[in-house]
């Protein structure tokens, strides 16, 4: 899990490119963020939807698309069973009582067996709804591959986006965007492939077959009433639009701050913020229950409208068969050809409606996740750019400027060394641009002057899975994954041996812990880690960089969070990490620095003093005051101590007196 709390909040330009502005640019800048349009979105999921190199899920399309005709086939036989079978009962019926009955329109050998056109009537249902199940679960598989795909895709790019773009997103909202987005990319590839097309072939046959049986007239009148109903439709979906979006909005909001709560449960304990918390959702929540309403009531609205013009198209049609049916020009069975198959009419026709407003709000649902998927990383590698090669892992900082927007410069051409296998401590105050250097040096973000190099090698010049296999970082806040101690100490290196996890947490000092747990290195950790100790946590990091073996380490303010006891624990299993290795100390409490090689004093974005302990002492001067400052505020936190020990003991050595 990202880190959330651990940079200040910034101002971020996401439209500005780097030849644009001073400042980095966010993702993005390259690329309009336009909404995708439905034929820009098909585009897109077509290599999904018929990957190549899949040539059993290509089959499985054309086996689909062919048994979507055989089954609409199948759909336009059965009305005609129906009237035939009509027809024949007419006729038998007519032949029984001793009048005439037309039956012209009924095969003559047919005419005797209406029993026979009843099964064949119930035959073609039959067929029609197998043939439906059989193609749905066909495509099925292709369906679930595109959406697989495409949300992995989406999962990868987002991790590739810079932390500029993750510092100012919020992990429930983002969430939620993956999972509308995959909904979405579902019902896309399923409503165009298996209801969309098979629709729009029902309606031409509808069409053709009412000109070619009765007359011309019915055609029109059937395309008249189609043509109103997906203009209504398309109306009062676009109306319903809006409505829609203000609800996911409105949900996406309720979500985040859901998330954003409960995982910092137990600050709202510190504070006793329950109420405001519950306040803050329900207002969200407010906002989702009206817009909820608002989208029911307006589908209601869409439904009625549907519904009165279908049954005015429908009445006209049957007036028009009635009128035939009077004049001699058609029969009873014509009739109910004509009911039958405006009935079955009525289903494609509902899901065209079906249809267009699922296809809108998918494509709602997927606007997010597209606009995310094609969103520029801020950080690319060069093409061509060649893997970091650490013969040694000295590291240099070369004039390096930097500013997360303009108007605030964070650094001002900080210059220094870390040599190979020696240790650098950068210290200063808060805000003096500490912990801005190890993103630079992980190439979180690109300096806007200077460079920075591994060996001579300009970082921005490599690849960055290369530069960011070789350094280590230990930070100040250690947020490990809802999994168990040993996945957590595995992450460091997944290919690592169980022998060699046990070492890594032996050399970290957690073992004998890890060990003493009725689980041992199966136990969960919780959510965050939250069920282990800072000083458990801090030495799970540990065990996890050391089973990584960087030659580069970056320890920052590794134990700044920590009592006095658990820092002095964790300060030797430090030491003994960084031992041989290049290593980065980014500071807050100087004496877990006074034994580094040397150490720099970073103020206002710039090195104003350099050198060891004893020396920077002697100067007098910031590094001096700091260390001033620390002391008296050991001294005063101790002094506080020793007062409430002793309290203790008088108020224990009280009750253990006797009474007299």
């Amino acid at each position: 899990m990202r880190r959330i709390t651990a940079a200040p909040r910034r101002k971020v330009f996401p439209n500005t490119t780097m030849a644009q502005a001073p400042a980095p640019a966010g993702e993005g800048a390259s690329t309009p963020l336009e909404r995708p349009g439905l034929l820009t979105t098909y585009r897109r999921l077509w290599p999904y939807l018929w990957p190549h190199g899949r040539a059993d899920l290509q089959r499985r399309v054309f086996l689909a698309f062919g048994l979507l005709f055989v089954a609409k086939a199948a759909t336009m036989v059965m009305p005609f069973t129906f009237k035939w079978a009509t027809d024949a009962l007419v006729a038998a019926i007519g032949a029984k009582d001793g009048t005439a009955a037309a039956a012209s329109a009924v095969p003559a050998g047919l005419l005797s067996a209406p029993f026979l056109l009843i099964g064949l009537y119930g035959l073609s249902r039959i067929a029609m709804a197998g043939l439906t199940q059989v193609r749905d679960g066909l495509f099925a598989k292709v369906a679930m591959h595109a959406v697989r795909k495409l949300a992995l895709q989406t999962f990868e790019h987002m991790h590739r986006l810079s932390l500029r773009f993750h510092l100012e997103r919020k992990t429930g909202g983002l969430t939620r965007v993956l999972e509308r987005g995959r909904s979405g990319i579902e019902e896309l590839s399923r409503l165009m492939v298996l209801t969309l097309v098979p629709t729009i072939v029902e309606l031409v046959l509808v069409l053709g077959i009412l000109a070619y049986e009765f007359d011309w007239l019915y055609s029109v009148v059937v395309a008249g009433m189609i043509a109103s109903y997906l203009g209504f439709t398309w109306k009062a979906t676009e109306w319903r639009i809006g409505i829609r979006r203000r609800m996911n909005n409105s949900d996406t909001e309720a979500n985040t701050k859901a998330v954003d709560s409960l995982l910092n449960y137990e600050t709202v304990k510190y504070f006793g913020a329950e109420k405001r918390e519950t306040s803050r959702y329900d207002a969200s929540m407010e906002r989702y229950e009206k817009a909820s309403t608002q989208t029911y009531v307006s589908l209601a609205v869409l439904n009625a409208g549907q519904a009165v013009i279908f049954t005015i198209g429908m009445t006209a049609v049957m007036w028009l068969a009635a009128r035939d049916i009077m004049a001699g020009r058609t029969t009873i069975g014509g009739f109910v050809l004509v009911n039958t198959m405006l009935v079955q009419l009525s289903m494609p026709l509902n899901f065209m409606g079906m249809i267009y407003r699922e296809i809108k709000q998918a494509l709602i649902d997927i606007d997010d996740m597209f606009l995310i998927l094609h969103r520029n990383p801020e950080i690319a590698d060069r093409p061509g750019a060649a893997p970091l090669k650490v013969e040694a892992g000295t590291v240099r900082f070369e004039d390096v400027r930097f500013a997360y927007i303009p108007e605030r410069p964070i650094l001002r051409g900080v210059s220094f060394e870390v040599p190979a296998g020696r240790t650098v401590a950068i210290v200063g105050p808060s805000g003096a641009g500490k912990s801005t250097l190890s993103r630079l040096l992980f190439r979180f973000y690109e300096p806007q002057g200077g460079r920075i190099t591994i060996d001579g090698q300009d970082i921005a010049a490599v690849r960055q899975d290369s530069l960011r296999a070789a350094i280590g970082m230990v930070p100040q806040d250690t947020v490990l994954f809802n999994d168990t101690i040993g996945y957590n100490i595995r992450y460091g290196r997944w290919d690592a041996s169980e022998a060699e996890v046990r070492e890594a947490a032996r050399l970290a000092q957690i073992d004998r812990f890890i060990e003493s747990l009725p689980e041992g290195y199966d136990t969960p950790v919780g959510e965050r880690g939250l069920k282990l100790s800072g000083g458990e946590k801090q030495r799970v990091a540990i065990a996890r960089t050391i089973l990584k073996g960087p030659p580069i380490l970056v320890l920052d303010e590794a134990t700044s969070a920590l009592d006095s006891f658990t820092e002095r624990e964790i300060q030797a299993a430090l030491d003994r990490v960084s031992q041989g290795r290049t290593t980065l100390v980014i500071a807050h409490r100087l004496s877990t620095v006074i034994n580094a090689d040397e150490i720099l004093v970073l103020d206002h974005g710039r090195v104003v003093e350099r050198g060891d302990h004893t020396s920077l002492l002697a100067r007098g001067g910031v590094y001096a005051a700091l260390w001033n400052r620390q002391r008296q505020a050991d001294a005063a936190r101790e002094a506080l101590k020793r007062a409430e020990d002793e309290r203790l003991l008088l108020e224990e050595a009280q009750r253990s007196e006797p009474v007299a």
